[in-house]
């Protein structure tokens, strides 16, 4: 039995590189396995299930075929793709998951969440995240023609690379209270998460115990992905991309 979770791949048409990627990784390490998480930022951008671009039909199919090898696919909104809707994850066999969701990984539950929302430093970003996340907002969004669908998500893009370059690391990064907080709350000592762009295991405290919490790497220069199985400690991967 094995469990793998992925995120922040930001698959766009401009780094086939990444998509190739993907897909040898699906075929060579997700088929048959038992489950697959993608933790968020799948896609580096979505505007609703109606646009089927190549890329998207093609990440579709590979997903479905792994879930009919017996894989059970379960895919979390992140902050790029907060828009993918019951629809893609039909076509793709996969499960939608809230953000957070506690799961239970032979024996040890576990918090699995995109890692956005504990970036509370970011006050900007988070009162951004608020509004983004508000489903009147999403609908009054999706009811737009697709042409102004794609031309605002060129307008965000552009407007968080600007904010976020004059934005200081620590900033950008979980807030260390807010990841005890959360854990606490949901009565876990591990917490898995992406967005950061951090890849790395910290140990910490939480619930007055021993916790951990494993941070997911983006692909852009690597394939990152983390293995876990049954009596045997999690496991952060890493590949040339």
């Amino acid at each position: 039995m094995t469990t793998l979770f992925i995120s922040d791949l930001h698959l766009e048409e401009s780094r086939p590189d990444i998509t190739d990627a993907f897909l040898a990784f699906l075929k060579d390490k997700a088929m048959g396995v038992e489950r697959l998480y993608i933790l968020g930022d799948f896609f580096e951008a979505w505007i609703g299930d109606d646009e089927r671009t190549p890329l998207q039909e093609t990440v579709a199919a590979a997903l479905k075929e792994v879930s009919e090898s017996g894989t059970d696919i379960f895919l979390m909104h992140g902050n790029r793709d907060f828009l993918i809707g019951e629809d893609f994850c039909n076509r793709a066999g996969a499960t939608l998951l809230d953000d957070p969701t506690v799961v239970d990984l032979y024996g040890t539950p576990t918090l699995l969440m995109h890692g956005d929302s504990l970036c509370t430093a970011d006050v900007e970003y988070q009162k951004f995240r608020a509004n983004m996340r508000n489903p009147q907002w999403q609908q009054m969004i999706l009811a737009r023609p697709l042409e102004d669908r794609q031309q605002m998500a060129r307008q965000l893009r552009e407007i968080s690379m600007a904010k976020n370059q004059g934005k200081a690391e620590t900033i950008m990064d979980v807030t260390p209270e807010e990841v005890v907080k959360e854990m606490e709350a949901h009565g876990v000592q591990r917490l898995i998460h992406g967005h950061t762009h951090r890849p790395a295991v910290h140990e910490l405290q939480a619930n007055c115990q021993d916790a951990r919490r494993i941070v997911l790497g983006d692909w852009d220069q690597y394939v990152w992905w983390l293995t876990l199985e049954p009596g045997k400690e999690p496991e952060l991967n890493k590949a040339p991309l």
